[in-house]
């Protein structure tokens, strides 16, 4: 028989198999040789007080073999010739895993990506560090996988139905992920992981009769009659057939293009802010609660802070402990952060968004006239601002974060991960001073509940704004269409419905099944 068991062990415990089984041994009151295997189900820290312990819940199989409990694969078959196609505008998590459930049901899925295949898209990204130079069309943001392929591939999500969640860490478990993702409560890829996970989700697709088009950039949606009937590419190729869309947050020019075309859009609230590096052994100390740090039994620590300052919400976010700092412009004359991390996370920084919310309405006047798209203008002038136009390239205004909070120019600058280099500049003067007057009080706020946080040794790196979609394109609830334009679906983060690799993966799913029942009604 198996019996599931939910543990409360100290970090040395937990890590050897021997005590978990003498743990599972007491708790049943039975005799430690009855028990033939335990299998971790699902592994948690809690490092909320000063002992630090790990939460497990294993399944102990009791005088029986053990038996697997991974998932059973998913079986991908091929297509029919004659099968009906969707279009899938982007190749990210929303898009690939709209374009692997269509599969499903028997629709071909015809993918165009503006972006290049991962292996030639790592050239360009690392010539953003090296050169300076962006692709607007390859780089962190735009190419196969999306901008998490280059990411730390943070798999956690807030959804709390279960089902479509598991659904998706199979399937990337399917395609090359580690089985841990199955277990963590914050589970994690890895950049130097990711690439080649997203290259088997596309040699499924392809192998099922699915095609995916690269270099392929959508410049205008056919529409007639309130009905979305194809695309036309920028080299003038049209194709025929419902339209998911699935760009990601960062394709402004699509959302110009819908904005002409009168497909229904509004103002999306996000969040701005800068990028924060600390030492990861000093995370680890304050974390663990010990001038040790980490020990060998835990994993580089990591953090979630949150208050509210003048009504709005200041917080981390996607913190990538052992990670480093990249460039992640989308177009030449502008600068904007972002972090990721190794699968190991073995680096020396730790990093994290430090934002603030930022809500329709906290736009300036000025921006009024772009309508819908006001956020997203303000948003582009502030990375414009940021951006190092005295020689052209992706370095980084940046400030020790004493002297962000106190106001100050810093006279020197401690060593960094981000490789394009950073120069001492007003960070909190470059910001909108709501913004930056918000992160100054945020971070003497995070200092009173984690002692030590507010340092000198940490640095504040501008600027971070594309945590989020700023438009969202409006949809009807049930259909998840287009609330005016009939077999148009917008998908993931770009339609300003999710937030995240796993959230954008469930939309492209749901909007994929909604494609279905579409086909079967027209």
């Amino acid at each position: 028989m198996t019996e599931d068991i939910q543990l409360r062990l100290d970090p040395r415990s937990a890590a050897s198999e021997l005590k978990v089984i003498g743990e599972v041994s007491n708790r049943l009151g039975i005799d430690a040789n009855r028990i033939k295997a335990v299998k971790t189900i699902r592994r948690s820290i809690d490092a909320r007080q000063r002992r630090v312990m790990i939460n497990l819940t294993v399944r102990a199989f009791i005088d029986e073999a053990p038996a697997s409990t991974l998932p059973t694969p998913v079986e991908f078959k091929e297509l029919a010739p004659e099968s009906p196609e969707a279009l899938i505008v982007g190749a990210g998590p929303a898009g690939l895993f709209a374009a692997l459930r269509l599969i499903e049901l028997g629709i071909k899925p015809i993918i165009f990506e503006r972006g290049k295949d991962v292996d030639s898209r790592r050239i360009d990204v690392a010539d953003i560090s090296k050169k300076g130079i962006v692709d607007p069309d390859s780089n962190y943001c735009f190419g196969e996988g999306g901008a998490g392929t280059f990411s730390d591939g943070k798999l956690f999500t807030r959804s709390k139905k279960r089902g479509p969640v598991d659904a998706i860490l199979n399937l990337l478990y399917q395609h090359g992920a580690d089985a841990d993702i199955l277990v963590e409560a914050h589970p994690h890829i890895g950049t130097n992981r990711l690439p080649e996970i997203i290259k088997q989700i596309r040699h499924t697709i392809e192998r099922c009769g699915g095609k995916v088009h690269f270099g392929a950039r959508v410049e205008k949606i056919i529409i007639s009659d309130h009905r979305a009937e194809g695309i036309i590419l920028a080299d003038g190729r049209k194709f025929f057939g419902p339209v998911i869309l699935a760009t990601g947050h960062s394709a402004r020019d699509v959302y110009k293009m819908l904005n002409s075309e009168g497909v229904a859009l509004e103002a999306k609230g996000i969040a701005m802010g800068v990028r924060l590096e600390h030492p990861q052994p000093l995370i680890d100390s304050l974390r663990y609660h010990s001038a040790q740090g980490r020990g060998p039994y835990l994993p580089p620590a990591e953090y979630t802070l949150l208050t509210r300052v003048d009504g709005r919400g200041v917080y981390s976010f996607c913190m990538c402990p052992g990670g480093v700092v990249v460039p992640a412009s989308s177009a030449p004359g502008e600068l904007v952060v972002n972090g990721m991390s190794s699968s190991s996370r073995s680096g020396r920084w730790a990093n994290s968004g430090m934002v603030v919310e930022v809500l329709p309405e906290d736009v300036p006047e000025q921006y009024a006239s772009e309508g819908p798209l006001s956020l997203m203008a303000w948003q582009q002038d502030i990375e414009r601002r940021f951006f190092n136009a005295s020689d052209g390239s992706q370095s980084a205004p940046a400030q020790r974060m004493t002297d962000f909070v106190d106001g100050r120019l810093s006279e020197t600058l401690n060593p960094s991960s981000y490789a394009p280099g950073l120069f001492s500049a007003r960070v909190d003067e470059l910001l909108p001073r709501p913004i930056a007057a918000r992160l100054q009080e945020g971070f003497r706020d995070f200092n009173k509940k984690q002692r030590g946080f507010l340092t000198e040794k940490a640095t504040v790196i501008g600027d971070e704004t594309r945590t989020s979609s700023p438009v969202r394109i409006t949809r009807d609830p049930d259909t998840l269409e287009s609330v005016n334009t009939r077999g148009f679906f917008p998908a993931g983060e770009g339609a300003g419905y999710a937030g995240g690799i796993v959230s954008a993966a469930i939309d492209g799913r749901r909007c994929a099944e909604s494609l279905a029942d579409y086909l079967k009604s027209i």
